[in-house]
């Protein structure tokens, strides 16, 4: 009987994960559908305006050809930000910021929370660490096995941290961070430049088929649902870049907006707001010609950000960088010598 109920609990189980990997993988599957909606409408947009606007609809071959050509600058530079935006792979806390192999097996081994709070205090010393949980612990990540740099946070799609992460975008289907924000910013910014080039230049043939000037035929309907597309997605598009302008302008992530970053002192929103020149430099970069191509410009690793009450200066570790990366990779190498990582179970 016990070998029997053995055989049935371990079936049970293997049914179980059986289910969860169809499910994940149904799942990343589904994910995909924004982006499929997306880019139909794109290459219908692509279609609709270059065939049935500008080569049938246009008789004058000079307008023809300004429209297609700005055109073809607007889609180019629209195709070449969304991809990146979901080609580019968040970035994610370096090995610095794990546990090495001695510091792990001390944490493991004590039982009591505070002392456990207090080894993870030790340690983030050696780091460029100012934030901290609600609670005003050092953020650890128990899933990911990682104390979080500042403006980081655990993704529960992505099942894995991520640096200064804003969201998880599914029109993009990826994580909206420090290495695509960039990215980001522009594929919205090239979109409503999309938008209304599209509008502008259809609007004059909307009317013309509208009060019957043009011949009814497959063009007319083309040419109206354009204008109504384009000037739909403008609108939504027009707030959410708002939002993201703001918030740049802030040096905040949309996870901030909604919860301030906790630092020693307590709750600070500004907390990392250093003045809108700086502010931007760290998105886009100091080379304002590469601002608006979609290559990363920008500042740092992800790692640390500048403080607005503290200036590099004033911080030893931020000031030489170098000194805490020697430190951490020194860490890496005792945990290689002392052997494999030991997993943790916390309730932080």
């Amino acid at each position: 009987m016990e070998s029997l109920d053995r055989r049935t609990r371990g079936s049970q189980s293997g049914l179980i994960m059986s289910l969860s990997r169809a499910l994940r993988c149904c799942q990343r599957i589904f994910s995909w559908i924004p982006v499929i909606i997306i880019s139909s409408v794109v290459l219908w947009s692509y279609y609709a305006y270059v065939f049935e606007l500008c080569f049938v609809t246009l008789s004058n071959d000079l307008e023809r050809v300004v429209y297609l050509l700005i055109f073809h600058v607007c889609f180019i530079m629209f195709c070449w930000t969304y991809w990146k935006a979901i080609f580019t792979p968040p970035s994610t806390p370096s090995k610095k910021f794990h546990l090495s192999y001695s510091d792990k097996e001390r944490y493991e081994m004590e039982e009591r929370p505070d002392v456990q709070k207090q080894i993870l205090a030790d340690i983030a010393k050696k780091l460029p660490i100012f934030t901290r949980a609600q609670s005003g612990a050092i953020r650890f990540c128990d899933r990911c096995q990682v104390i979080k740099p500042d403006r980081c946070h655990h993704c529960s799609v992505c099942e894995t941290c991520i640096l200064k992460m804003d969201h998880h975008c599914p029109w993009v289907n990826n994580c909206v961070g420090f290495s695509n924000y960039k990215f980001f910013l522009l594929f919205l910014s090239y979109s409503m430049i999309y938008c209304v080039f599209v509008a502008s230049t259809v609007f004059q043939y909307f009317l013309k088929f509208w009060v019957g000037d043009l011949p009814n035929g497959p063009a007319k309907f083309h040419v109206l649902f354009l204008l109504f597309v384009a000037l739909m997605f403008f609108v939504s598009l027009m707030f959410l870049f708002g939002y993201h302008c703001w918030l740049v302008a802030k040096n905040r992530s949309t996870l901030e907006a909604f919860s301030a970053p906790v630092f020693q002192n307590g709750p600070d929103r500004n907390g990392f707001n250093v003045g809108l020149r700086r502010n931007l430099q760290q998105v886009f970069g100091e080379d304002k010609k590469l601002w608006f191509i979609p290559v990363f410009t920008s500042q740092g690793d992800g790692h640390y950000f500048p403080l607005r009450t503290l200036r590099e200066s004033e911080n030893p570790l931020l000031a030489n960088e170098e000194k805490w990366m020697e430190d951490g990779g020194s860490d890496e190498e005792s945990a290689d010598e002392n052997g494999p990582s030991v997993v943790i179970r916390t309730d932080s």
